[in-house]
């Protein structure tokens, strides 16, 4: 499973790091998967909507196994 998320950050990540930003997958444990996203993405106000409605969406789309997806600590 953990393959498979690694595979939808790869082709989400070019349209992250076009706005400055990036993206790292953490962990994925009992179908919760943890990113941290880096660069302008880190700090943009805007960065709780493309966690729910981009990378999130992106990886249950594809990954319909995954309950949810959590900004690391």
């Amino acid at each position: 499973m953990k393959e498979k998320v690694e595979n939808v950050i790869k082709e989400i990540r070019p349209a992250l790091q076009a706005d400055g930003g990036d993206i790292e997958l953490v962990d994925v444990k009992d179908n919760v998967v943890k990113v941290r996203l880096k660069g302008a993405c880190a700090g943009c106000p805007f960065s709780q909507m493309t966690m729910q409605n981009f990378v999130a969406e992106a990886i249950k789309k594809n990954v319909p196994s995954i309950k949810s997806v959590e900004v690391a600590d």
